[in-house]
């Protein structure tokens, strides 16, 4: 018998990050302590970075020493970047996590040790922070490429803006606790506060976390220096051969090229311009964490707007412009630069809690690893540029300068994102760029290169 019947076409999946196995129904509950486990440990490190940054900045007051700081943390995730995430993609990925807050943990023993025995020197900081990064880029994108297989996909948006809402908390809490155990501890003891919180996050994942591996990877699969570099190729030709993705990711080179040299200047703003000291700088820094938590709770809630990528480029277009007001503020309007560094928290709220879920929605899971270490190589690459270009503008003209620079710069930035069609259309984009179109027929859509 003749069946006339028309036999459907599968649609094509405008989510290929979307995972390929079925998330459990008390994903929650294997969730919970993972997500924990990590604030614990972002709140020791950023005691860490807090401590230290200050440290420098009183010893040395030089911008260029606390751009090559910066920029010693940065060296890892510019040059072997990719490469990590080839070998995330294959590895197990809890291990990695593991590992790397082992690795954090151990570092940070040792720069205690230093201060302790009074042998401290610059350059034991710029080794440490290089360690630090180091583990920092395995673990990063073992977290980032695991959450899309272990959180449903009509959450990551929230859970983005949950992320940025505890960040925001960090920042409050880091700079004042961080400023007060300064008053109360010599440097070392701080540091030890680092290697406890990295003691309970890696208890907690030993114990009490599941992390599922892609189904492509799940078998052993032998790493040779040839498979490494394919893989390595692989992320870079998915990127470079999606436009749309491709400028999204320049566009946030850029955006550190220009923005982020202002906010590692903040100390020396804070010092030279508002004549300053440890608690004004805990202020400014609570001040972007307040609004980083009110962010990150309105993205929350709200859920951001249907396109991920308009919610990105208004966090773009408003840190830009508050980076400006920043840079414009009179010495004496410390009160009026501490608004408007909760506003810049705010905005990167937007930006960065809803680029990661517009990413884990669009790249399979698979290939997340090699995409966000090319995407954090691309991002932070122009960065070190930005700090040496900056840091002899901040030592001459002031550090106020240097912001009006970066915000005038990320404000045209931005304006052009808002005009690419590539960009602002990405949400709707298939790899390589095509363009889904729904027919109004359920169950059947074509593709439009």
């Amino acid at each position: 018998m003749e069946n006339n019947e028309e036999v459907s076409q599968p649609e094509p999946d405008p989510n290929p990050g979307s995972p390929d196995q079925k998330i459990p129904a008390n994903w929650l509950a294997n969730f919970l302590p993972m997500f924990g486990g990590q604030i614990i440990s972002l709140l020791g490190s950023s005691l860490v970075q807090f401590a230290l940054v200050w440290y420098v900045t009183k010893l040395t007051g030089s911008a260029a020493v606390l751009a090559t700081a910066t920029t010693a943390a940065l060296i890892p995730s510019i040059l072997i970047g990719p490469f990590i995430g080839a070998l995330v993609d294959r590895w197990n990925r809890k291990l990695v996590m593991i590992l790397a807050d082992l690795v954090v943990a151990l570092a940070t023993a040792v720069l205690a040790l230093l201060f302790a025995f009074n042998l401290i020197q610059i350059w034991h900081i710029y080794l440490i922070l290089f360690i630090r990064s180091l583990a920092g880029i395995f673990q990063g994108p073992a977290k980032t490429a695991s959450i899309s297989l272990m959180v449903p996909q009509e959450h990551l948006v929230r859970l983005g803006g949950v992320n940025q809402a505890v960040n925001g908390l960090t920042e409050i809490i880091s700079p004042a606790l961080g400023a007060l155990l300064l008053e109360l501890l010599p440097i070392q003891g701080v540091l030890a506060v680092d290697i406890v919180t990295a003691a309970i996050a890696i208890l907690l994942m030993i114990f009490f976390v599941k992390v599922p591996q892609p189904k492509t990877v799940t078998g052993a699969q032998k790493v040779t220096p040839r498979s490494l570099l394919a893989d390595v190729k692989s992320g870079f030709n998915y990127i470079v051969t999606w436009p749309g993705l491709l400028i999204v990711i320049l566009i946030a080179s850029s955006i550190n090229l220009f923005l982020a040299p202002a906010g590692n200047l903040m100390p020396l703003l804070v010092t030279d311009f508002f004549n300053g000291g440890a608690r004004e700088l805990a202020w400014l820094q609570a001040a972007m964490g307040i609004g980083a938590i009110l962010g990150g709770v309105l993205l929350g809630v709200w859920g951001g707007f249907k396109r991920k990528v308009v919610t990105v480029m208004i966090g773009i277009l408003g840190v830009s412009l508050s980076v400006i007001g920043v840079g414009l503020v009179p010495q004496d309007g410390y009160i009026t630069a501490i608004v408007l560094a909760g506003l810049t928290g705010l905005m990167l709220s937007f930006a960065n809690g809803s680029l990661g879920p517009l990413l884990q929605t669009k790249v399979p899971s698979e290939k997340q690893g090699r995409v966000f270490t090319v995407l954090s190589s691309m991002s932070l690459g122009l960065m070190p540029i930005g700090l040496f270009l900056s840091a002899p503008i901040a030592d001459r003209y002031g550090a106020s300068v240097a912001y009006l620079i970066g915000g005038t710069v990320g404000l045209g930035i931005a304006i052009f994102g808002f005009l690419n069609r590539k960009v602002m259309t990405i949400d709707d984009q298939l790899p390589g760029g095509r363009q889904l179109e729904v027919t109004g027929q359920p169950g059947q859509a074509t593709t439009i290169d």
